[in-house]
């Protein structure tokens, strides 16, 4: 493994799944931010969520760009678009498992099967994150081929 490409072009990778997600938050396209999401389940200052979210967002991307990295080495080459296929199934898993699960997880999200009340007041994102609106399993989608793609094109093994 290339340690030093991993860090560098991981944390791009990320930076750039971030951006995007953030854009089409911006955009209005999604009202989904992952940022705010993880945030909120550290502090429950609301001012606070987002660049506590945006932090831990970077190293989760950075760190789960090591699961990029390992298949690249099984598969012997880094491209673009073996990495834009592992962030369709990236993807895949974020927007079922991932999305369904958080809310069980998330101590201020309120569940699909009992409401909002003083403690648990953030909608939960529901299958395909779907309840954040109808393009957000599309933006999910175009973020993660994107972070595989950028990982692919540029991490040297």
């Amino acid at each position: 493994m290339n340690v030093g490409s991993w860090l560098v072009w991981g944390l791009a990778a990320a930076v750039v799944l971030t951006a995007i997600m953030a854009g089409t938050q911006g955009a209005g396209l999604s009202r989904m931010s992952i940022p705010y999401m993880l945030g909120t389940m550290v502090t429950p200052n609301r001012d606070r969520a987002v660049p506590v979210g945006t932090a831990l967002h970077l190293l989760i991307g950075w760190a789960f760009s090591l699961v990029y990295v390992a298949a690249f080495h099984a598969w012997g080459d880094a491209t673009w678009w073996r990495g834009a296929l592992i962030g369709l199934v990236h993807a895949g898993f974020v927007l079922t498992a991932g999305m369904q699960g958080i809310a069980g997880l998330h101590p201020r999200m309120a569940s699909e099967e009992e409401g909002p009340d003083l403690v648990r007041q953030l909608e939960p994102p529901g299958f395909l994150a779907l309840h954040y609106g109808g393009a957000t399993p599309i933006t999910v989608l175009v973020a993660h081929l994107v972070f595989g793609g950028v990982l692919g094109a540029f991490y040297q093994p």
